[in-house]
C-alpha cells in the first residue's frame, strides 16, 4: 500500500511540476529560466525541472520547436534593435551633433 500512495504523490508532484512549466512558458521563459526560477521560488531541484520540461518537449514536439523558434526570433530583433541604437548613438558622437548635410 505504501508504493501506491507514495506513487500517487510523486504523479501529483509531477504534475504540479508541469503545471509550473507551462507558467514559465506563458511568460516566454526559456528552459533554463524556468529552472531557475522554480528553484528559487517553489524550491524545486532544476534535475526535476529539466526532466519534466524534456518530456513535455517529446510530447509537444510541434508546440516546443514553435516557442524555441520564436525565443531565438525575439532574441534576434532585440539585437538588432541594439545594434541599430549603437550604431546610432556612435554616429551622433562621430558626428558631435553638427550637421554634415548642406542643405
Amino acid at each position: 500500500m505504501a508504493d501506491s500512495s507514495s506513487s500517487s504523490s510523486s504523479s501529483s508532484y509531477i504534475h504540479m511540476v508541469h503545471r509550473l512549466i507551462e507558467e514559465c512558458l506563458v511568460f516566454k521563459m526559456s528552459k533554463e529560466e524556468c529552472m531557475e526560477a522554480l528553484s528559487k521560488h517553489a524550491n524545486i531541484k532544476p534535475v526535476i525541472t529539466s526532466t519534466v520540461w524534456n518530456e513535455l518537449e517529446k510530447e509537444n514536439k510541434e508546440f516546443f520547436e514553435a516557442y524555441t523558434r520564436g525565443s531565438h526570433e525575439r532574441a534576434t530583433e532585440i539585437e538588432k534593435r541594439q545594434r541599430i541604437q549603437r550604431s546610432l548613438h556612435a554616429y551622433i558622437r562621430e558626428n558631435n551633433g553638427n550637421d554634415q548635410l548642406h542643405h
